[in-house]
């Protein structure tokens, strides 16, 4: 869409949009001619899958003859890529058309000198505007172009990474003299809309020492999407892992050495397809595994890179992904063993550790007074110097026989 001031200019912007062509599809109305004649399952019975097929093709060839002026076969399927509909044409954009985060928007740009006579000193300038800055894409006030000639035009591209969505406008200005000397200014305003391509949707789990990220990728444009890259960074101290269901070992994402030299890209179509990826992150080293880190919970982002049918690219940073905070207690109490058998009115022995930057094993011996499931609960650590006493050990139910 374009608009510009009221006035007379000799000038005037012209602006098309650079990117590859789409296929021109002509919807087709043609048929296979054994449709005519016989119905699916005619093939089921050997005799005729051996005899038939010669048959048809020798009547085609026959319908087929250049000297037929009726055009009676431009209804028949000559080949069987006739029934996609590509009429072996490209069709160049019309428009602005659908523009999408992560893209590099690219435009050709054409100012014409529409008047009678020649026009000099032209200061030509063109810059993206957005809810939130000004980017500028060219400039000529250092160097301007001389002069256009009448009925001539002075031609060139400008690019910019669309990296913000909503109403954007491309400006582009010119200053320049009239042919009776006049400086005349003649601004001209193209808006185009950009649109979020996909979502990414994340879920994360914690099991134990482990964390687990999964992300759900949704197209939202009309034509299909091929990921290159899908890739999560993860935050310091972090390591990741992307585990596929088609590989016994998962493939360690960390270091760049293990990276396939090709792998193909996944399809995710258009219109709401979908395609999930699921991490496995842990603390990169033991040391880490001791800091305080409580209220730190950044995980990382992911990077992701796509390509559409005809080989357009895009590319796309998340935010950093929050997990769940982590807290570690100043002792943690765990039971290490515990007896298989355990007998009524008997001791037996319980090993638990203290782990506070270090670890102290030490041995409880307890005597079970009652038969059946029990539970041994309110085992805890003080702290005589500080008085301070510290979370008890979670329960833990056992099973006590007699002899």
């Amino acid at each position: 869409m374009s608009t510009t001031q009221q006035g007379t200019h000799s000038l005037a912007f012209r602006v098309m949009r650079l990117c590859k062509p789409s296929f021109h599809v002509k919807p087709p109305f043609r048929l296979d001619p054994a449709d005519l004649f016989v119905g699916e399952d005619i093939f089921d019975d050997p005799l005729a899958a051996a005899n038939l097929p010669p048959l048809l093709s020798s009547q085609l060839t026959k319908s087929m003859d250049s000297s037929d002026l009726t055009y009676g076969n431009r209804f028949l399927l000559h080949h069987p890529s006739d029934a996609m509909g590509f009429s072996g044409l490209l069709l160049l954009p019309q428009s602005f058309g659908a523009i999408y985060l992560g893209e590099t928007f690219c435009s050709y740009i054409s100012i014409n000198n529409n008047s009678n006579f020649e026009v000099r000193d032209i200061i030509i300038k063109a810059e993206i505007q957005t809810e939130r800055q000004r980017i500028l894409l060219l400039d000529t006030s250092k160097s301007p172009v001389e002069s256009v000639r009448a009925g001539g035009r002075y031609d060139f591209i400008v690019e910019h990474d669309v990296k913000e969505l909503g109403a954007h406008t491309l400006v582009c200005t010119a200053l320049y003299n009239d042919n009776d000397g006049e400086r005349k200014y003649l601004p001209q305003f193209f808006k185009f809309v950009v649109a979020n391509p996909l979502s990414v949707r994340t879920k994360v789990r914690t099991v134990k020492e482990t964390t687990y990220l999964e992300a759900c990728i949704e197209n939202h444009t009309k034509s299909n999407l091929y990921m290159d890259q899908v890739e999560f960074e993860p935050a310091p101290h972090w390591s990741a892992t992307v585990l596929k269901a088609d590989e016994l070992h998962p493939a360690d994402n960390s270091s760049t050495g293990g990276r396939e030299i090709f792998k193909p890209p996944i399809l995710i179509r258009s219109g709401g397809g979908i395609h999930n990826y699921l991490y496995q992150l842990k603390l990169a080293s033991p040391d880490s595994a001791q800091m305080k880190v409580e209220g730190t919970n950044i995980l990382g982002k992911l990077q992701i890179t796509w390509r559409t049918n005809l080989g357009e690219p895009g590319r796309l940073q998340t935010q950093q992904i929050l997990g769940t905070p982590i807290s570690r207690k100043e002792i943690e109490l765990q039971i290490l063993e515990i007896p298989s058998l355990i007998n009524l009115d008997k001791s037996f022995l319980v090993l638990p550790q203290v782990e506070a930057f270090g670890s102290t094993d030490f041995h409880l011996s307890l005597i079970a007074t009652k038969l059946g499931v029990q539970r041994i609960s309110g085992i805890t650590v003080s702290d005589t110097t500080e008085k301070k006493t510290y979370d008890p050990l979670p329960d833990v139910e056992i099973f006590v026989e007699s002899d």
